[in-house]
């Protein structure tokens, strides 16, 4: 099965994306499993909260096709806040690089939104590119998603992914 993920850097059009490539395709998506997490803190965040989304997320997206963020979100924020990301979260990320995954990785060519689980407006760029450099350490294949026509293009690459499976 294949498994399309929505990627980039924070307030760049993922989850708009994947609401509309839900209703194109006609199936459901996974949604960010740290948004629903930090809801419910009656704090703010810490580092160890990140293996406990990550084993959420993951768990999330088993059966999933269309997923808004994965594993690898957690390992770059992870890395950026608090300067390493656990172990157990690299291995998952590492088993999988077998499984059938494509990116759209998001350019943050659009303007920021503000809400309370964002914290970075000003770097999205040198996140952007940090992303792009994971996915490519990684060996994953991605298409970039920018400029206009953001969804119809990524219709277009999904369906010619689809089309060659």
């Amino acid at each position: 099965m294949l498994k399309v993920i929505i990627t980039g850097p924070e307030s760049s059009g993922k989850t708009t994306l994947c609401k509309a490539l839900s209703k194109h395709f006609n199936i459901p998506f996974t949604k960010e499993f740290a948004r629903a997490y930090i809801d419910t803190l009656d704090r703010g965040y810490i580092k160890d909260d990140l293996l406990s989304i990550a084993q959420g997320q993951l768990e999330s997206e088993v059966s999933s096709q269309l997923l808004d963020t994965d594993l690898i979100t957690i390992k770059i924020w992870s890395k950026y806040k608090y300067g390493g990301c656990d172990k157990w979260i690299l291995t998952q990320i590492e088993k999988q690089k077998i499984e059938k995954r494509f990116y759209l990785l998001c350019k943050p060519d659009i303007p920021w939104q503000a809400d309370k689980q964002r914290e970075n407006p000003n770097d999205r760029q040198e996140f952007f590119k940090i992303y792009k450099q994971e996915l490519e350490n990684l060996g994953h294949d991605y298409f970039i998603v920018e400029g206009e026509n953001r969804t119809e293009n990524s219709i277009l690459k999904i369906s010619s992914l689809i089309s060659i499976i």
